[in-house]
Order: C-alpha cells, then sequence, then structure tokens
C-alpha cells in the first residue's frame, strides 16, 4: 500500500475513521475515496455494489460502525445487531468482488467473553458468554470477523481484522447518552466546572478496569498492520496497561481542573469487570503506542473545548 494507492476510508467521519485519514494523509496519500453516510448509505448493498464496481478501490479500511455506550447498546439492540451485520456484509462482500488488494476490519474489545482471563489472548474468542450490555454489537463484530475469515479461506481474499481497545480522542462522540466512558467524563466535568457544581455523579461502583488507546495511535496501526500483517487470526491492538474507572475519572477531573467531588452511582450497571489486551501478538510485529493516557486526556479535552465548548456553554 503506498501513497498513490485508490484507499477507502468507510466512516471516514467517525472517529477511527478521521484518524485513518488524518494518518493517511500525514504520509502524502492524496487518493483517498471518502463519503459521507448521505453520499453512500453502507446498510443498502445496491449502492455499495455501485460504489465499488464505479470508485475501484485498491485498499479498504472499514472503520464504519453503529457504536455507543451501556446505555445505546441497552436501548437499541436491534439497531446495532442488525446496522453492523448489513454494513460488514456488503463492504466485505463487494471489495472482494471488486478485486480489492487487502481489506482492514475494525473489531472490538467487546467480542471477548465476559469473563475472559485478564490480559485477554487473542484465542479467547468465542470460548464463553458475552456481557449482556452489549451483546448485540460484540455478535455482529464477531460476524464481521468470521466473513473476513470465511472470505480468506474460500476466495483468498486478503482480509485482516483488528481489535481494538477502548478508543478515545478527536472526533469522539460527547453526548452523555450515546457516548463512551471517557468522552463522557471529560463532558460531565466541564459543565459541572461552568456551574460550579459540588460533585459530580458517575455511573457504578468505580472499580471496573479499562484500557484507553488514542486513536491516533491505533490509525498508525492500522496503516502498520495493512502492511505489515497477512493472516486470518484477529489481532489485538491495545496499550496492555488499565486503569479503574475511579483513577481515570480522578484523572479527568484533574485534566478538566474541576475542583469538587465524584460521586458513584451504585444503582448503575458496571459493565465487564475487566478489559484488558494481551497486546504481545502486536508488539511482536514491532509496533508500539507513543500517546500517554494522561497527555492523550488532555489533547482531547483541548480538541473538546474548541469544538464543542462553546455550544454546551451553559446559560449564566
Amino acid at each position: 500500500m503506498n501513497k498513490d494507492a485508490r484507499i477507502y476510508v468507510a466512516g471516514h467521519n467517525g472517529l477511527v475513521g478521521s484518524a485513518i485519514v488524518r494518518r493517511l494523509r500525514a504520509e502524502g496519500c492524496d487518493r483517498l475515496l471518502l463519503r459521507t453516510r448521505r453520499e453512500l448509505d453502507l446498510a443498502d448493498g445496491a449502492q455499495v455494489r455501485k460504489f465499488f464496481d464505479t470508485e475501484r478501490p485498491e485498499y479498504v479500511f472499514l472503520a464504519a460502525a453503529k457504536v455507543g455506550g451501556i446505555y445505546a447498546n441497552d436501548t437499541y439492540p436491534a439497531d446495532f445487531i442488525r446496522d453492523n451485520l448489513q454494513i460488514e456484509v456488503n463492504v466485505i462482500d463487494a471489495a472482494w468482488r471488486t478485486g480489492v488488494k487487502k481489506l482492514c476490519f475494525l473489531g472490538s474489545s467487546c467480542i471477548y467473553p465476559k469473563h475472559a482471563p485478564q490480559p485477554m489472548k487473542e484465542e479467547c474468542l468465542l470460548t464463553g458468554p458475552l456481557e449482556p450490555t452489549n451483546e448485540w454489537y460484540a455478535i455482529a463484530k464477531i460476524a464481521g470477523i468470521k466473513l473476513c475469515q470465511a472470505y480468506r479461506r474460500q476466495y483468498g481474499f486478503d482480509a485482516i481484522s483488528l481489535m481494538p481497545t477502548n478508543l478515545y480522542g478527536p472526533g469522539d462522540n460527547f453526548d452523555l447518552q450515546n457516548s463512551h466512558v471517557l468522552p463522557a467524563l471529560i463532558r460531565k466535568f466541564h459543565e459541572a466546572k461552568l456551574r460550579g457544581d459540588p460533585s459530580v455523579t458517575v455511573w457504578g461502583t468505580g472499580k471496573p478496569r479499562r484500557e484507553f488507546l488514542h486513536v491516533d495511535d491505533l490509525a498508525d496501526a492500522c496503516v502498520f498492520l495493512m502492511r505489515h500483517y497477512e493472516d486470518e487470526a484477529i489481532i489485538n491492538v491495545g496499550v496492555g496497561e488499565d486503569v479503574s474507572i475511579a483513577e481515570l475519572a480522578a484523572m479527568v477531573k484533574d485534566v478538566v481542573g474541576f475542583r469538587g467531588g465524584i460521586v458513584y452511582d451504585q444503582t448503575k450497571p458496571d459493565g465487564t469487570p475487566r478489559k484488558l489486551l494481551d497486546v504481545s501478538r502486536l508488539t511482536a510485529l514491532g509496533w508500539r503506542p507513543r500517546i500517554a493516557l494522561r497527555e492523550g486526556i488532555a489533547s482531547t479535552y483541548r480538541w473538546f473545548c474548541e469544538r464543542h465548548a462553546t455550544e454546551l456553554r451553559l446559560a449564566g
């Protein structure tokens, strides 16, 4: 994959897709194929086939997906499984049919069993029950992995599957009802600081542990693996270290500059007790992340303030 290749980034306006675009453009890739959802509905098979027949991309990063946190997954299970299955089937099949040289499918660490041994190795896939609060999304992502493996086995299609850990960074979703934990905490602490609240309420006990990878590091890993990895086996992408939600909340509070306290609402679900990836397969190939968690939170908060703070500023 060189800088002159025709590269389609599916989901280029999303958190992951926009980071991949930044990464590709930084090294001079100027033949990127980008389409908004209005221009190309990936859930519409006919539209997808027409796009691939016309544009003939050589490489595909499949970063498009319907995503959300615990609340969204629990509230809209049909949307999460249907929309993601449609996107995966349409894009992977069209890519193979039109002779795409290589496809990179972005999965998720939520594919692993709820009580998988920590840190989670790639071999843990399909060895136990999933976390109920996001099983619909997880099942769709597992189906995407199996599609890539099936098309490789039957047709020789070069498709790789990456399993990122929890992501954050510029372009994230900061909506309190549908976002993941880190951007939700950034917005909560920011708004509480503006209001002068005495405390911020965080869902759960604060005890679950999570691993967080800056999305620009993920994008770098995607490009690296597109060039250096060819196997049907899935590969984890993470940092290999985790923090508790309580530690994360304290870090966000400090970065934002909120002076009040933190209250944990233990009536709300915690989700999976721990999600830490074993990244030994990736590090053996020679890749490691560069952005430390506190540094990444600080840069993400600056981005949030520049892009969203004005519209979120509360009257008075």
